[in-house]
C-alpha cells in the first residue's frame, strides 16, 4: 500500500493563528522523520487569516509567506486525503466547526469531535460541565458582554458581585479562547473593570475565576475509548500569570517533568484527568490543567484543551516524550487513533 496522504490544516481565522503556523510546523517534521517517511505524505493546507484556504508545499514561520501559494481547489483536494490533521487552535478550529465540516465529509480526522470540542473550547459551558460531572474547581462567575454595556448601573453590579462573590486577585477570561490570549489579571475595581472592557472586545461571553496561591500542573491525555495519562508537569514562572508571552517565549517558562510532587496526588491528577476525558467523550488527545493547593492538599482541575499546542516549547508533546513517546510517535499514534475512532463510527454504522 501506498502511504496515506495526511491534510495538516493550521492558520485559521483566530487570535492564536501564529501559535498554530509553529504547531503545524513541528509536526510536518514529525511526519518527515524516517519513522514516519515511509507511511504518510503530508498535505499542507493553509488558512488565511481572512479564511481563504490555500495548499502549502512546506510550512513556514512567519504566517504572510504562506499567502503566495495557491489557493486550495476543495473538490480536487480533499478527495486525495485519507485522514485529516487539524491543528487550528482557537474559534473556528477547535470548538468543533471544523470537526463538524470532517464529520460531514465522513473522513478520518485527529481530536475529539463536535459535541467534546465545543464544550472544551468554551470555558463557561466547560466549568458547567465539569461542575455536573462533579470535579472540583475554582470559584467563578459567567457574565456577558451585554450585562457590561446595556447601562452603567448593570456594569457596577457586575463589579459588585465579582467583588463579592470571588474577591481579589481574580482572572478575567474572554470564554472562547485559548493560549491565555486576552487574560489578566486584577487586583483592583480599577483593574477590574479595564479587564471587564478587554475580554469583551473579543468576546460575547466572559468567566472571571477566583484566584488562588497553587502550583500549576498539567496531564496529558491520550486515546479513544481506553485512554492513556502522561506523566504529571508543572510549569513554574516569574511573570504575573502564565500569560501569551510567557507561554510562546523561550526561557520565559520553566517546565518540570515529572513534577516533583508526591505519589498520591500525581495519580489523582492522571484520574481526574481521565474521568473528564471520559466524561466529555473525548477522542485523540488532550491537555488537563490543574491547581494543586498544597497547605490544604486541594487538587482543581482548571481548563482542558483539546487540540493543546504542538510548538517546541509545548506541555503536551514533552509530557509524552517524558512518558517514553517521541514526537514521531506520537503524531503516528494520533492518526492511528482517528483512523481507529473512525472504522468504529462510520463503518458500524454503514453496516448495521
Amino acid at each position: 500500500m501506498g502511504r496515506l496522504r495526511v491534510g495538516l490544516l493550521f492558520g485559521g481565522r483566530s487570535r492564536e493563528h501564529e501559535v498554530s503556523v509553529v504547531s503545524a510546523a513541528a509536526i510536518a517534521q514529525a511526519f518527515a522523520d524516517p519513522l514516519n517517511g515511509d507511511r504518510y505524505e503530508v498535505v499542507p493546507i493553509y488558512i488565511q487569516k481572512d479564511g481563504r484556504w490555500r495548499c502549502t508545499e512546506t510550512v513556514s514561520a512567519p504566517a504572510p509567506s504562506l499567502e503566495n501559494q495557491s489557493l486550495w481547489s476543495f473538490p480536487a483536494v480533499a478527495e486525495t486525503i485519507d485522514v485529516w490533521f487539524p491543528i487550528l487552535h482557537g474559534p473556528n478550529g477547535e470548538d468543533g466547526t471544523i470537526q463538524g465540516l470532517l464529520e460531514m465529509m465522513q473522513r478520518p480526522y485527529v481530536g475529539s469531535g463536535v459535541a467534546a470540542s465545543a464544550i472544551g473550547m468554551d470555558k463557561i459551558l466547560m466549568k458547567t460541565f465539569f461542575g455536573a460531572v462533579g470535579l472540583p474547581q475554582v470559584r467563578y462567575v459567567a457574565i456577558s458582554r451585554s450585562e457590561l454595556w446595556s447601562d452603567p448601573c448593570r456594569y457596577r453590579q457586575v463589579c459588585d458581585r465579582i467583588e463579592t462573590e470571588l474577591g481579589y486577585p481574580c482572572f478575567v477570561k474572554p470564554a472562547n479562547l485559548g493560549s491565555s490570549v486576552g487574560i489578566s489579571k486584577a487586583k483592583n475595581r480599577q483593574q477590574l473593570t479595564t479587564a471587564l472592557e478587554t475580554a469583551a472586545e473579543l468576546d460575547r461571553r466572559i468567566i472571571v475565576e477566583a484566584g488562588v496561591v497553587a502550583r500549576e500542573l498539567e496531564c496529558a491525555v491520550l486515546g479513544n475509548d481506553a485512554p492513556q495519562a502522561s506523566v504529571v508537569g508543572e510549569i513554574t514562572y516569574s511573570s504575573e500569570f502564565y500569560d501569551y508571552d510567557t507561554k510562546y517565549t523561550d526561557g520565559r517558562a520553566d517546565l518540570k517533568i515529572p513534577a516533583d510532587i508526591p505519589a498520591a496526588v500525581s495519580d489523582t491528577i492522571q484520574a481526574i484527568a481521565l474521568k473528564a476525558f471520559t466524561a466529555l467523550d473525548g477522542a485523540g488527545l488532550a491537555r488537563f490543567d490543574f491547581f494543586y493547593l498544597p497547605d490544604s492538599g486541594e487538587i482543581l482541575i482548571n481548563e482542558v484543551n483539546t487540540l493543546p499546542g504542538f510548538t517546541a516549547l509545548s506541555m503536551y508533546p514533552q509530557l509524552w516524550a517524558a512518558s517514553g513517546l517521541s514526537f514521531p510517535e506520537l503524531v503516528h499514534r494520533l492518526v492511528q487513533l482517528a483512523l481507529e475512532r473512525h472504522s468504529q463510527t462510520y463503518v458500524v454504522n454503514c453496516t448495521a
